[in-house]
């Protein structure tokens, strides 16, 4: 999607099944994270699971029933480490996102930003346009919203200035005010993503209305 042989909306316009497959990945990890924050009871729930497994051992109760199959040590230290994590499935596409740019050092980074914001501007056009939304479910609007937050966010860790830049592309005050026009309660945690997993937010050329927008 970001090979330098076509530009952006080249590589949308040829490559539209495999824009598909990464909005999907988009919206699978904007929706577990959104469970996640919203089920604090998982951490608590794996330690005491990880406590009753090592009193078991401790009471050399060694026979297993079906469907009790224990994960290891090693997979329990890395699930704790990952659900200690307040989003960790963004967490991860973004780290794998700013290791894509940094190894392929040869790629302008603007072939994966400009990529990026392409996508973001389409999925807010989609919800924006009266005439669009109407022929769409609700619940693909709902996966618009994501795909949009989802790349913004990406945008934001991997360029040097981040996506609330005047020269980012993303229209973020439009972005914002669309979602916060929807119904309460349904894109809370996508606010609350932009928040609090962005990169460059806080940073001082963000202007002050896009912080008051997000009442930061």
């Amino acid at each position: 999607l970001c090979s330098e042989n076509l530009n952006p909306r080249e590589h949308l316009e040829q490559q539209q099944a495999l824009f598909k497959q990464f909005a999907e990945i988009l919206d699978f990890v904007l929706t577990f994270d959104g469970l996640k924050m919203t089920t604090p009871a998982v951490q608590n729930d794996f330690s005491y699971y990880r406590r009753t497994l090592n009193r078991r051992k401790m009471a050399n109760e060694d026979e297993i029933q079906p469907g009790e199959e224990h994960v290891t040590n090693e997979l329990a230290n890395r699930m704790s480490l990952f659900y200690a994590q307040s989003t960790p499935m963004l967490q991860s596409l973004t780290n794998a996102t700013a290791k894509f740019v940094t190894q392929n050092k040869d790629l302008p980074v603007e072939q994966t930003t400009d990529c990026l914001s392409l996508m973001a501007n389409i999925c807010r056009v989609m919800i924006e346009n009266t005439q669009y939304r109407s022929r769409i479910k609700e619940e693909t609007q709902l996966f618009c919203l994501r795909v949009m937050v989802g790349v913004i966010i990406l945008y934001d860790h991997v360029h040097p200035l981040g996506a609330f830049a005047k020269t980012s592309g993303i229209e973020m005050k439009s972005c914002i005010k669309l979602l916060k026009d929807q119904q309460k309660g349904k894109v809370e945690s996508l606010l609350n993503a932009l928040r609090y997993t962005t990169k460059h937010l806080q940073d001082e050329t963000t202007s002050r209305a896009i912080k008051n927008m997000l009442d930061v």
